[in-house]
């Protein structure tokens, strides 16, 4: 995916329509979990956070071990997070990409705080990661109709069917 908005504008079924910078930064902004993708150990590893956005970082918490350890190596990181909107039938995708930088100034830890950013899982998590986006993508798609005969119940695509 490209940085720059599409001149598609995404009405015609079946084509993609790339999203603007703001309208990713507004999905970000709405939703508290994704998938954050590093490499540790010279491989790509997925983690699911919870985050919060500070400063035009995306910030999540952390404990000792493999999460802490690759996103102190230096190395890029990439956020994914998605959804699927069933009175439209769309589903969206953003993507962040860029660094990872161990938060160690108290103030700037505090304000997190301050914004609500909890551990969902039980444990300390006393380490602040932000990542810095050097990248931002996304995109908006219809979903095809599902077939009621063959797609589970719980599938959020047929309740806007039904």
């Amino acid at each position: 995916m490209n940085n720059s908005p599409t001149l598609d504008d995404g009405t015609s079924e079946g084509h993609d329509s790339s999203l603007s910078f703001n309208e990713c930064w507004n999905l970000l902004a709405a939703a508290t979990i994704g998938r954050l993708g590093l490499v540790v150990d010279d491989h790509p590893e997925i983690f699911p956070v919870n985050y919060v956005l500070f400063d035009r970082h995306i910030v999540f918490r952390s404990s000792p071990g493999r999460k802490l350890w690759g996103a102190m190596a230096s190395r890029p990181g990439v956020l994914e997070i998605d959804g699927y909107d069933a009175a439209t039938t769309e589903a969206w995708s953003v993507v962040a990409r860029g660094e990872t930088i161990l938060m160690t100034d108290p103030d700037e830890t505090a304000k997190v705080d301050a914004l609500g950013l909890e551990p969902w899982q039980p444990g300390p998590k006393d380490n602040y990661i932000r990542l810095v986006p050097r990248a931002l993508t996304g995109r908006r798609f219809k979903v095809n109709p599902p077939d009621l005969w063959t797609t589970k119940t719980n599938d959020a695509r047929r309740a806007s069917f039904e």
